[in-house]
């Protein structure tokens, strides 16, 4: 099947899409983006994510390509012309296109939108969760203004492939105290010994995760204890389970850290009860 995209205020073929040669976002990676599940043919946490664009585009100076009822009705378009039930949504808008200069353009240049939605086959997330993931440290060269939804993330693509070529799934990184800032594309948490969640605080070190954010409602609503502090990799290694979470995953078992055990080196009740219980909570839009 043919992937239909909106791209610069148009539907069209995949193949046919085309991206100027000067847009900001392919020469500077002057850009944001979002990326939402997409579960039953219905958007999973939009307005936390629309917020969270907003936010991106604000810090950026980028201005926002429509208001955020308009850019919903393209989502679902997008949606259902490719027919997903079960996949994502990716949303970039850039800077716009125009000659290359590193100052900002003026008024004239208009940002670029593209929405993109893709099939995923049901389940396979919850088999992956059923085992688990490693995941691999290393230390944190990111741009100190990580909590900008940018696309500028060739930091987290090495990474990534430096997990993946050790036969981890996700990196997280250390930043120079110790601590465990992010995942490569997720956010890092532990279940101490005590049983309670651990994660880090919001700063300028990690993205203000959307997943995140409802997974702490669903602690809120299972009673548990959570605690919003740095831990160290020491106290990763000796948490009694570990996860992570993001829109792709919601919520991710972690067994295995640079090639040690978490816990028994399986998937813990603490992860299992927050899996289970994330999409009752989570809002999910018609579309």
């Amino acid at each position: 099947m043919t992937r239909i995209v909106y791209v610069n205020g148009a539907y069209k073929r995949y193949a046919e899409a085309a991206i100027h040669a000067e847009d900001r976002g392919f020469q500077f990676a002057d850009a944001v983006y979002e990326v939402m599940e997409v579960r039953g043919g219905r958007l999973v946490d939009a307005t936390r994510h629309l917020a969270r664009l907003n936010r991106s585009l604000g810090a950026l100076s980028i201005s926002a390509p429509m208001s955020d009822g308009a850019l919903l009705h393209i989502v679902g378009e997008v949606v259902r012309r490719n027919r997903v039930r079960d996949g994502l949504v990716y949303i970039q808008v850039t800077r716009g296109a125009g000659p290359r200069n590193f100052s900002f353009p003026g008024p004239e240049i208009l940002p670029t939108l593209v929405v993109l939605a893709r099939s995923q086959r049901s389940g396979w997330a919850d088999e992956l969760a059923e085992h688990g993931i490693a995941v691999k440290t290393m230390p944190d060269n990111r741009w100190g203004r990580s909590d900008i939804k940018t696309v500028m993330l060739l930091p987290a693509v090495l990474a990534k492939d430096a997990a993946h070529s050790a036969g981890a799934h996700e990196a997280w990184f250390v930043d120079q105290s110790g601590a465990i800032t992010e995942g490569a594309s997720s956010n890092a948490w532990i279940v101490t010994a005590d049983g309670v969640l651990v994660t880090r605080p919001l700063d300028p070190r990690i993205l203000p995760g959307v997943t995140r954010a409802t997974v702490k409602d669903v602690a809120a609503a299972e009673g548990l204890k959570l605690e919003e502090r740095a831990f160290t990799l020491a106290e990763a290694f000796g948490a009694r389970e570990a996860f992570v979470t993001s829109a792709t995953n919601t919520v991710m078992p972690v067994v295995s850290i640079d090639a040690r055990k978490v816990g028994d080196g399986r998937p813990g009740p603490v992860v299992r009860r927050l899996r289970s219980r994330f999409h009752e909570l989570a809002e999910i839009s018609i579309v």
